[in-house]
């Protein structure tokens, strides 16, 4: 299992308000993907992925609610 960094942005749907809910973790998982899946299961989710240098970031919508996963390895 890899070691990561994961950095959660949720989105405000308020209207005017900028701000976002940013939480910081250190998890421990062989695929973000599906441990992002893991977090929301339950839930009707759409997910997309992309994977850079810096690592893995991974989007979902769960109801209209747009969160933001960055996983980067420690």
């Amino acid at each position: 299992m890899a070691e990561y960094e994961m950095v959660r942005e949720i989105k405000n749907l308020c209207m005017n308000n900028q701000m976002r809910d940013v939480f910081f973790e250190e998890v421990e998982c062989d695929d973000p993907v599906e441990y992002v899946r893991s977090i929301l299961k339950g839930q009707r989710v759409e997910i997309a992925s992309e994977q850079s240098s810096a690592g893995i970031t991974v989007h979902a919508s769960t109801d209209g609610v747009i969160q933001k996963f960055v996983f980067t390895e420690i």
